[in-house]
């Protein structure tokens, strides 16, 4: 379980990068389907599959973020015998 939180989690920058990406063509999907609302019914579909794609995108980043995060709490409170060694390149 631990290799795919540290898998996840790798980079957390580029995890909050997707989850803002995410978020905001979040935004942008309910202006088509606001937009849809008060022209034609096709840019309310074009909203619903850029929120859906928002959606997903967001999740994404957002797991990432929190498996950092997971992983931050695990090897802090792990005692410092079992924590994984270092390669000296000495």
């Amino acid at each position: 379980m631990n290799k795919i939180l540290e898998k996840i989690g790798q980079n957390p920058q580029y995890s909050l990068t997707l989850f803002l990406r995410g978020l905001g063509l979040f935004v942008i999907g309910l202006l088509f389907v606001a937009l849809g609302y008060f022209y034609h019914h096709l840019w309310q579909i074009v909203g619903i599959i850029t929120l859906a794609i928002a959606c997903l995108l967001a999740a994404w980043g957002y797991l990432g973020i929190f498996a950092n995060r997971w992983l931050n709490i695990l090897y802090r409170t792990r005692p410092a015998n079992k924590r994984p060694t270092e390669k000296n390149s000495h």
